[in-house]
Protein backbone atom coordinates (compact mmCIF):
# COMPACT_ATOMS: atom_id res chain seq x y z
CA UNK A 1 0.00 0.00 0.00
CA UNK A 2 1.49 2.98 -1.24
CA UNK A 3 2.26 5.73 1.95
CA UNK A 4 0.47 8.99 1.29
CA UNK A 5 1.67 12.29 2.39
CA UNK A 6 0.18 15.87 1.98
CA UNK A 7 1.52 18.69 0.32
CA UNK A 8 -0.21 22.13 0.41
CA UNK A 9 1.14 24.83 -2.42
CA UNK A 10 0.78 28.14 -0.80
CA UNK A 11 1.22 31.66 -1.87
CA UNK A 12 -0.87 34.48 -3.52
CA UNK A 13 -2.85 35.39 -6.08
CA UNK A 14 -1.82 34.32 -9.97
CA UNK A 15 1.54 33.64 -8.49
CA UNK A 16 0.88 30.10 -10.75
CA UNK A 17 0.38 27.58 -8.12
CA UNK A 18 -2.42 25.80 -9.84
CA UNK A 19 -0.16 25.80 -13.18
CA UNK A 20 2.61 24.21 -11.47
CA UNK A 21 0.19 21.52 -10.14
CA UNK A 22 -1.35 21.01 -14.07
CA UNK A 23 2.49 21.27 -15.37
CA UNK A 24 3.05 18.04 -12.43
CA UNK A 25 0.36 15.96 -12.37
CA UNK A 26 -1.21 16.65 -16.19
CA UNK A 27 2.01 17.74 -18.46
CA UNK A 28 -0.28 20.74 -19.45
CA UNK A 29 -0.18 24.60 -19.51
CA UNK A 30 -3.31 27.07 -20.18
CA UNK A 31 -2.56 30.64 -20.33
CA UNK A 32 -6.33 30.93 -18.94
CA UNK A 33 -6.13 32.70 -15.22
CA UNK A 34 -8.41 30.45 -13.20
CA UNK A 35 -8.81 31.73 -9.85
CA UNK A 36 -8.73 29.14 -7.08
CA UNK A 37 -11.86 29.47 -4.85
CA UNK A 38 -11.17 27.49 -1.65
CA UNK A 39 -9.35 24.29 -2.76
CA UNK A 40 -8.72 21.84 -5.21
CA UNK A 41 -6.80 18.35 -4.97
CA UNK A 42 -5.17 16.33 -7.10
CA UNK A 43 -3.26 13.09 -6.44
CA UNK A 44 0.09 12.01 -8.01
CA UNK A 45 2.34 8.44 -7.33
CA UNK A 46 5.70 8.53 -7.38
CA UNK A 47 8.37 6.29 -6.82
CA UNK A 48 11.75 7.53 -4.41
CA UNK A 49 14.13 4.71 -3.16
CA UNK A 50 11.16 1.66 -4.40
CA UNK A 51 9.00 3.37 -2.25
CA UNK A 52 5.49 4.23 -3.92
CA UNK A 53 4.48 7.79 -2.29
CA UNK A 54 0.92 8.64 -3.38
CA UNK A 55 0.91 12.56 -3.20
CA UNK A 56 -2.36 13.85 -2.29
CA UNK A 57 -1.49 18.31 -3.42
CA UNK A 58 -4.26 21.09 -2.16
CA UNK A 59 -4.48 23.99 -4.45
CA UNK A 60 -5.53 26.28 -2.05
CA UNK A 61 -6.96 29.82 -2.78
CA UNK A 62 -4.22 32.57 -2.73
CA UNK A 63 -4.01 35.40 0.11
CA UNK A 64 -1.85 37.88 0.64
CA UNK A 65 -0.79 36.33 4.04
CA UNK A 66 -0.45 32.40 5.01
CA UNK A 67 -1.87 33.69 8.22
CA UNK A 68 -5.23 33.92 6.02
CA UNK A 69 -5.22 30.61 5.12
CA UNK A 70 -8.44 28.84 6.09
CA UNK A 71 -6.65 26.54 9.04
CA UNK A 72 -8.51 23.72 8.08
CA UNK A 73 -6.94 23.42 4.77
CA UNK A 74 -3.56 23.41 6.65
CA UNK A 75 -4.25 21.01 8.96
CA UNK A 76 -2.31 17.33 8.48
CA UNK A 77 -0.05 18.84 6.23
CA UNK A 78 3.25 17.09 5.66
CA UNK A 79 5.12 19.41 3.10
CA UNK A 80 4.39 23.07 1.70
CA UNK A 81 5.30 24.16 -1.34
CA UNK A 82 5.85 28.37 -1.16
CA UNK A 83 5.49 29.74 -4.48
CA UNK A 84 6.00 33.29 -5.60
CA UNK A 85 6.27 34.81 -8.75
CA UNK A 86 9.78 36.39 -10.06
CA UNK A 87 8.15 39.41 -11.71
CA UNK A 88 5.51 40.55 -8.84
CA UNK A 89 7.83 41.60 -5.50
CA UNK A 90 4.24 41.86 -3.71
CA UNK A 91 4.53 37.79 -3.90
CA UNK A 92 8.09 37.88 -1.82
CA UNK A 93 8.22 41.07 0.00
CA UNK A 94 6.85 39.70 2.87
CA UNK A 95 8.97 36.48 2.54
CA UNK A 96 10.58 36.35 6.16
CA UNK A 97 7.42 36.59 7.57
CA UNK A 98 5.95 33.76 5.83
CA UNK A 99 8.89 31.55 6.63
CA UNK A 100 8.72 32.38 10.43
CA UNK A 101 4.64 31.60 10.18
CA UNK A 102 5.33 28.31 8.81
CA UNK A 103 8.34 27.87 11.24
CA UNK A 104 6.33 28.87 14.29
CA UNK A 105 2.66 26.76 13.44
CA UNK A 106 4.08 23.73 11.65
CA UNK A 107 7.79 23.25 13.25
CA UNK A 108 9.36 20.23 11.52
CA UNK A 109 7.45 20.39 8.51
CA UNK A 110 9.57 20.90 5.48
CA UNK A 111 8.60 24.19 3.21
CA UNK A 112 10.61 24.33 -0.78
CA UNK A 113 10.18 27.67 -1.89
CA UNK A 114 9.82 28.28 -5.21
CA UNK A 115 10.01 31.54 -7.78
CA UNK A 116 7.59 31.06 -10.45
CA UNK A 117 7.22 32.16 -13.59
CA UNK A 118 11.49 32.45 -14.46
CA UNK A 119 11.22 31.79 -17.80
CA UNK A 120 10.51 35.51 -17.78
CA UNK A 121 13.45 36.58 -16.42
CA UNK A 122 17.55 34.95 -17.06
CA UNK A 123 19.20 32.56 -14.63
CA UNK A 124 21.79 35.12 -14.14
CA UNK A 125 19.10 37.57 -13.15
CA UNK A 126 17.53 35.38 -10.53
CA UNK A 127 21.02 34.53 -9.51
CA UNK A 128 21.59 38.21 -8.66
CA UNK A 129 18.58 39.79 -8.22
CA UNK A 130 17.34 37.44 -5.21
CA UNK A 131 20.36 37.24 -2.79
CA UNK A 132 18.70 37.19 0.30
CA UNK A 133 18.92 33.99 2.72
CA UNK A 134 15.76 32.80 2.07
CA UNK A 135 16.27 32.56 -1.69
CA UNK A 136 19.43 30.07 -1.04
CA UNK A 137 17.18 27.36 -1.29
CA UNK A 138 14.88 28.36 -3.83
CA UNK A 139 13.63 26.68 -6.94
CA UNK A 140 13.31 29.09 -10.17
CA UNK A 141 10.39 26.80 -12.32
CA UNK A 142 8.44 28.31 -15.11
CA UNK A 143 5.00 26.48 -15.20
CA UNK A 144 4.63 27.13 -19.19
CA UNK A 145 7.93 25.26 -20.17
CA UNK A 146 7.67 22.97 -17.22
CA UNK A 147 11.63 23.97 -16.39
CA UNK A 148 12.21 22.55 -12.25
CA UNK A 149 8.82 21.35 -11.82
CA UNK A 150 9.45 17.88 -11.76
CA UNK A 151 12.10 18.73 -8.96
CA UNK A 152 10.53 20.85 -7.19
CA UNK A 153 8.03 17.63 -5.90
CA UNK A 154 10.42 15.34 -6.07
CA UNK A 155 12.57 17.69 -3.43
CA UNK A 156 9.38 17.96 -0.96
CA UNK A 157 8.58 13.87 -1.41
CA UNK A 158 12.42 13.76 -0.80
CA UNK A 159 12.28 15.88 2.91
CA UNK A 160 8.52 14.33 3.98
CA UNK A 161 10.49 10.83 3.68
Amino acid sequence: MPLSKKVVILGHFGVGKTSLIRQYVDQAFSEDYIVTVGVHVKKKSVVISDETVSLIIWDIEGNSSIDKARNSYLLGTNGFIYVFDVTRPETYENLSEEMSFLDENYKGTPVSLVGNKSDLFTKEFNESFFKDEHFKQCFYTSAKTGNNVEEVFMNITKQML
